[in-house]
């Protein structure tokens, strides 16, 4: 009786957006909580990685290799199926196939709650919204502000402008801070009917959709350098310390109603 009423503690707490389950439900519970719902032989763990990864559009992230590495060129070869130098909207449904089959653990056709929490935590956990901004490989560490006691007489500790956002997270959330797409949790924003079960017609929707966002020429295919442009613009975002909160993200999180309203 009580593993089932923590298991409907469990599914409560991730029917809310991933954006703001942060704020409902102290993100310190939820490994208590998941651990409680889990089955006995077999744990819930939240797996640490060194550097930033590169978060694809579906969700997928691709980490560089000994600190170095294109992670970006690393998922654009998986995807570019026909090794031509193009993604095209076919190649990139079937990316996303690929990877709905690595998160469907239990092969029914759906990605649900628990598993949802498992790629959260365990596959992309840069994706929480509270976790710390990692550095891209073989980025040197910022320079540590001077303790108290390091200061000199009579100075002051440097206090942030109100117009300054946090420069570890320069106004970006989530995966959106390492992906070509402003989507704090990708793989959550496939969920169409908001019925906290993702299919695999809409995750093959979504990436479909995606690929417009993407396709900014409408050539019907995409290249490497047009996404590395994205990809670097995301970057200086990140690293830009004089981000203002009124700056707003140029990238498209969600596409727009085909008539426009």
């Amino acid at each position: 009786m009580r593993q089932a009423r923590r298991r409907q503690i469990l599914r409560m707490a991730l029917s809310f957006p991933a954006t703001i389950r942060s704020t409902v439900v102290p993100s310190f519970l939820l490994p208590l909580l998941a651990a409680a719902a889990a089955p006995a032989d077999r744990g819930i763990s939240v797996v640490g990685h060194p550097w930033a990864p590169f978060i694809s559009p579906m969700g997928e992230p691709f980490r560089a290799k000994g600190g170095t590495g294109d992670a970006l060129s690393r998922w654009f070869n998986q995807a570019d199926l026909n090794h031509d130098g193009l993604l095209t909207a076919d190649e990139m449904k079937s990316d996303a196939d690929r990877f709905f089959a690595v998160l469907d653990t239990d092969r029914d056709g759906q990605i649900l709650p628990e598993e949802l929490i498992q790629y959260e935590w365990e596959v992309a956990p840069d994706i929480q919204v509270n976790s710390r901004l990692k550095r891209q490989p073989g980025e040197a560490a910022p320079p540590k502000p001077p303790e108290d006691g390091e200061l000199d007489a009579g100075a002051h500790r440097p206090k942030r402008s109100k117009r300054e956002a946090d420069p570890s997270l320069a106004g970006l959330q989530g995966a959106a801070r390492y992906g070509l797409l402003n989507m704090p949790e990708p793989v959550a924003a496939a969920d169409a009917d908001f019925n906290r079960a993702i299919t695999r017609p809409e995750f093959e929707q979504a990436a479909l959709e995606r690929f417009q966002l993407l396709d900014h020429n409408k050539r019907g295919a995409l290249d490497l350098a047009s996404l590395e442009a994205i990809w670097t613009t995301v970057l200086a975002k990140v690293r830009d310390r004089k981000h203002k909160r009124e700056d707003t993200d140029s990238r498209v999180g969600a596409p727009l109603p085909a008539d426009g309203r």
